[in-house]
């Protein structure tokens, strides 16, 4: 009789937070290091699909993996550019070949928000330092220009669950926490949050909705 029950040794799978946040780590797009969860990455292409935006706004570039995959989905729906920014320059090369990719490093602070006027359909994506003072300071000065039913994308928050709450002085969260109650225009899509499972996500809580 066949036992359909029965699991080999290296057939378990065994899967944590941490081992997910180790793995992230390792993640590339086209050879170039894109430090995200491969969870968000999926969401991301579905959400450019959906919201169509002309601007995405990513505060926080490292070596452009991120920024180098989004501008290709941007090809692929044949419209749209990117800036992104951050406070040094890491990037690959070969991003800052791409047409719809535009680079700045004086920080969020240094950002003109006067560049996003052009443009219809705005998408933010915060990953800057994590810390919590930064995170607020990105929602409050970036929320007004977010498009309506697009998104600004707090990413990161999970670093409280892997016990890294104090050291970056409550992170993102604490930043969420606070920012919601007084803007009734926003809410968490838990669509996006709670796809793969509830805040089966690096972002936890972070997929603010635009909706007025």
């Amino acid at each position: 009789m066949i036992r359909f029950n029965k699991t080999n040794k290296d057939e378990a799978v065994k899967v944590t937070v941490e081992s997910i946040d180790k793995g992230h780590h390792q993640v590339t797009y086209r050879g170039v290091k894109a430090i995200r969860c491969p969870f968000d990455y999926v969401m991301y292409q579905m959400i450019i699909q959906e919201v169509q935006p002309d601007l995405i706004i990513e505060i926080g570039t490292r070596k452009g993996g991120g920024a180098y995959y989004m501008a290709d989905l941007l090809d692929s729906i044949g419209n749209g550019i990117i800036h992104t920014i951050d406070i040094v320059d890491e990037v690959e090369p070969i991003v800052k070949k791409h047409e719809r990719i535009k680079f700045f490093t004086e920080g969020w602070l240094g950002y003109d928000l006067d560049l996003t006027k052009p443009y219809d359909k705005i998408l933010i994506i915060e990953d800057a330092s994590h810390m919590y003072e930064d995170s607020i300071g990105v929602l409050n000065k970036f929320h007004s220009i977010v498009s309506k039913d697009s998104y600004l994308i707090v990413e990161d928050g999970i670093i409280n669950k892997l016990g890294l709450e104090k050291k970056y002085n409550g992170g993102p969260l604490r930043a969420i926490r606070e920012f919601m109650p007084e803007h009734p225009e926003y809410i968490v899509d838990r669509k996006w949050c709670d796809m793969f499972g509830t805040n089966a996500t690096f972002n936890v809580n972070g997929f603010l909705k635009k909706i007025k």
